[in-house]
């Protein structure tokens, strides 16, 4: 059987391919490959800057970076072709880069090719760079868009006053707009947080110690160059003392933020649902799409549906990884590899949840009447500012007679609120002040 969207074992790579299809230039085994061979290749090009050798005079830095700028997928399968002989995937790049190195009249610096390195110098920097530019490129831009337009909703919804529920049961209203700044400050937040947090490689040889670099070349300053080579070159943080990998704790809070920021979006999902069933939201329909296989009326709230599956399984992975990574035995072991090579899972659900946000938000049409009806129907959610303004003016026991007026009585009607004031002892003031509170204009600040 062949291998495409429908038959591949995952949806990652068959039913949602299109949709994640921007992120295999970085996750996929062929955008691995070309960020080992961006490493390999900015490191030899260092190591001639550093004046270790030099460069034949017709192989320029820019036709070296040319291996990975313009690497192919045949370059990829020519890797995968030598690593049938190597069994080792990195030491096939290495050999990789050698023969285009011989095909360019370069064979006097072949040996300078991932010179005292190992393979984790070169994974633990192209796995963080391919993170970072992923987060960078793809998935933050798709992110922040959503957090905009959350906050273009909370805007236009701002002054719509609409009735909260504390515990499934009415309570004080708020404002449709401000429910939804709750989840733009939240992610927003997050989203902070996650930008304090480095992109973390490991650059020191076997045991992290330029142990092989600096029995051939003790008079170097190996620590200073491998940290402008990781840290201005490539943009990323190189940790100074490692085993001889990466110790991997702050990828590990990267996945815990993301887990966080999947958890909003979650709660945020499941808010709009609840909003949906309430009827608050209709929803734009598309001609020809039916909602259920029996029921020709339903219309769906699929987007948010698909959406908190997604961020289900992402948070699986992600928390995983998170507890996984930084624990390793002694100086190495090869269970992180593996791991490693699913980080593009979570965040290809977490792409796919991200789309169908951005889809199912662009489909939410505002029913006001029933948020309206809703607000006109639970009067007694105005006992609250009652009894608070009847305390503010000393009145005996005002929380104790709103509770007898309506704790467990059933609907509460504005004539049951007016006939309640009636009867109050104070000032004709005070009474009209409390006869001006209703559902619709009880809202504090939230339509500040």
């Amino acid at each position: 059987m062949d291998l495409n969207m429908l038959t591949a074992i995952g949806p990652i790579d068959g039913r949602y391919r299109n949709q994640v299809a921007p992120l295999a230039p970085y996750f996929s085994e062929y955008g691995l490959m070309r960020y080992r061979v961006r490493i390999e290749v900015e490191y030899l090009i260092a190591l001639a800057e550093a004046k270790l050798f030099a460069l034949p005079k017709n192989l320029k830095p820019a036709k070296l970076r040319a291996l990975y700028q313009e690497f192919s997928e045949a370059d990829a399968q020519e890797i995968k072709q030598i690593e049938k002989t190597t069994n080792h995937d990195v030491k096939a790049v290495e050999y990789f880069i050698k023969n285009k190195l011989s095909a360019l009249g370069a064979d006097a610096i072949l040996e300078w090719v991932h010179f005292g390195l190992t393979s984790q110098d070169i994974n633990n920097t192209a796995i963080p760079l391919l993170w970072k530019e992923a987060i960078e490129e793809q998935f933050m831009p798709l992110l922040c868009n959503i957090v905009l337009k959350l906050e273009a909703l909370a805007k236009e919804w701002a002054p719509i006053p609409m009735l909260a529920r504390t515990h499934g049961q009415p309570a004080s209203p708020t404002t449709l707009g401000k429910e939804f700044k709750v989840f733009v400050e939240r992610l927003n937040g997050q989203i902070n947080l996650f930008s304090y947090i480095p992109y973390a490689a490991k650059f020191g040889g076997a045991t992290g110690n330029f142990n092989a670099h600096h029995i051939a070349y003790p008079s170097v300053n190996w620590v200073k160059f491998a940290n402008k080579l990781v840290n201005t070159q490539l943009g990323l943080e190189r940790m100074q003392y490692t085993t001889q990998i990466e110790h991997y704790d702050h990828i590990a809070a990267q996945f815990d933020t993301l887990k966080r920021m999947n958890n909003i979006l979650i709660d945020c999902c499941r808010d709009i649902w609840q909003y949906v069933s309430m009827d608050y939201f209709k929803q734009k329909t598309k001609e020809g799409e039916v909602g259920s296989s029996a029921m020709p009326h339903k219309v769906n709230p699929i987007d948010f549906e698909n959406a908190e599956g997604n961020l289900g399984i992402a948070n699986g992975f992600y928390e995983h990884l998170a507890a996984k990574l930084p624990i390793s035995r002694l100086q190495r072991n090869l269970t992180d590899s593996t791991v490693l090579r699913n980080i593009g899972i979570p965040m290809a659900h977490s792409f796919i949840a991200l789309k169908s946000i951005e889809k199912g938000l662009n489909k939410l049409v505002l029913n006001e009447p029933k948020l309206q009806e809703d607000l006109n129907n639970n009067w007694a959610v105005v006992a609250e500012a009652i009894q608070t303004i009847l305390r503010r003016e000393q009145f005996p026991k005002p929380y104790e007679a709103l509770k007898e007026l309506t704790r467990g009585k059933g609907a509460i009607t504005q004539a049951d609120i007016k006939a309640f004031i009636g009867t109050l002892k104070v000032s004709k003031a005070i009474k009209e002040e409390l006869l001006a509170i209703t559902p619709h204009n009880y809202i504090g600040i939230a339509g500040a």
